[in-house]
């Protein structure tokens, strides 16, 4: 079982995270996309990625606007499957905004 991050672990993971933030026992990103189709290509290449891993991020879509929420709820706070799963957004956004 994955183990809860301590604060100083969060704040040095999210170092090499610039996009993210903690927002209480969770990590989070604001991703505005060029359109609503690219921001929905974004969702779905996630959730198979999510899915592979059996660790799934929530996700907010308002138009083309995706907010990604890691938190790993078993736990009950940040472990280091979401600040993997965070990279792995990260990954994916760039690939479809570059």
């Amino acid at each position: 079982m994955t183990e809860l991050l301590t604060d100083t672990q969060v704040a040095e993971a999210l170092q090499h995270l610039p996009e993210w933030r903690q927002e209480g026992r969770r990590l989070s990103r604001t991703v505005e996309f060029a359109s609503f189709p690219q921001a929905i290509q974004a969702v779905t290449r996630i959730a198979e990625i999510a899915e592979s891993e059996n660790h799934h991020p929530d996700m907010d879509i308002r138009w083309r606007t995706v907010v990604f929420h890691c938190t790993t709820h078993s736990q009950g706070g940040i472990t280091a499957n979401d600040t993997s799963l965070a990279r792995e957004i990260d990954n994916v956004v760039e690939q479809l905004t570059s």
